[in-house]
């Protein structure tokens, strides 16, 4: 029999949430393999959806929908306790089939209220409930966003997942007919711009125009406020900061930034091009880029704290 390491009950534990000595005794039964493990725990119903929506939930996918010929596109962040279960083509298929859940929804209560789509005799509250009970982990769907192109409006949502689902982009690219929007030039401009976006983790906004007056204050607050100009007359300080504000600003938007594809040009440079190829005008109207639980805080265990205190309460 393989030996049944501290590490290993750990890393079952927190895969499970099922307490030290169970996934001990679990291991032990499946001569140390893991996924056995998992699927002994569960025969015995040691890991019940109950239990495990109250668990940290901060790993999962970041997914997409593009339906209606490109007219309407969802991205969807769902959550999972690890990478584990992420990889699962189960939890893989729920993130596709909420995302295009997702595209009649205004919100994640909405969302989660629906009949699901593909069985109609269940909402999408249950399907995640069923989910998590047959995967074992806390699934929690924490946002989404939808970008529907105007009533009159000529264009496409286009996304792009990365890094394999845990960065997502949605953009909106406006243009001047459907022919245009139909065409494959067109149709590739607002891929590599997903890809751009993706791949530009400072950029917040499409250009500098868009950037509110108090995010410009702000900044401008910051760079006056530097040790190095300290000494500097006013008016020397003032161009400086200007052109360090400048240079900022164009660091926070779309347009400015040098196209990955060929570092010569900017964005708004590869637009342009594909104005004059395409006619009409082109806009790059909205993105949104998420970043898989940004702003989530894991929850970290102490295993030999854990250890001690369970041996506590065992004399």
């Amino acid at each position: 029999m393989a030996e049944i390491s501290a590490k290993v009950v750990q890393e079952l534990r927190q895969k499970t949430g099922v307490g030290m000595m169970d996934c001990k005794k679990a291991l032990k039964e499946t001569d140390g393999d893991m996924d056995k493990a998992i699927e002994w725990l569960r025969q015995k119903n040691m890991i019940k959806a109950g239990k495990m929506e109250t668990r940290a939930a901060t790993d999962g996918l970041i997914g997409s929908y593009i339906g209606t010929a490109g007219r309407v596109g969802v991205l969807v962040e769902v959550n999972c306790q690890t990478d584990f279960v992420a990889r699962n083509e189960a939890f893989k298929s729920l993130v596709q089939n909420i995302a295009m859940q997702a595209a009649d929804a205004s919100d994640v209560n909405s969302l989660m209220s629906q009949p699901y789509i593909h069985d109609q005799n269940i909402t999408v509250e249950e399907l995640v409930k069923q989910n998590i009970s047959q995967l074992g982990e806390n699934i929690q769907v924490r946002r989404f966003e939808r970008f529907v192109l105007d009533e009159g409006t000529s264009g496409l949502v286009g996304s792009y997942i990365h890094t394999g689902g845990r960065v997502g982009v949605l953009v909106e690219v406006n243009c001047q007919s459907d022919e245009v929007a139909a065409s494959e030039e067109f149709k590739t401009l607002v891929q590599n711009v997903a890809m751009q976006i993706a791949a530009c983790p400072n950029v917040e906004y499409v250009k500098v125009s868009d950037i509110p007056a108090e995010v410009v204050e702000r900044e401008k607050g910051i760079e006056m406020g530097r040790d190095d100009l300290g000494n500097k007359p006013q008016n020397i300080k003032e161009k400086i900061v200007q052109g360090r504000i400048d240079k900022r600003l164009q660091e926070m938007t779309l347009m400015d930034q040098p196209y990955i594809r060929d570092q010569s040009i900017a964005v708004e440079d590869l637009v342009k091009q594909h104005v004059s190829q395409l006619g009409g005008n082109i806009e790059v109207r909205q993105f949104v880029r998420y970043i898989l639980g940004e702003g989530l805080e894991k929850q970290e265990s102490n295993f030999a704290e854990e250890v001690a205190a369970q041996m506590g309460g065992n004399k």
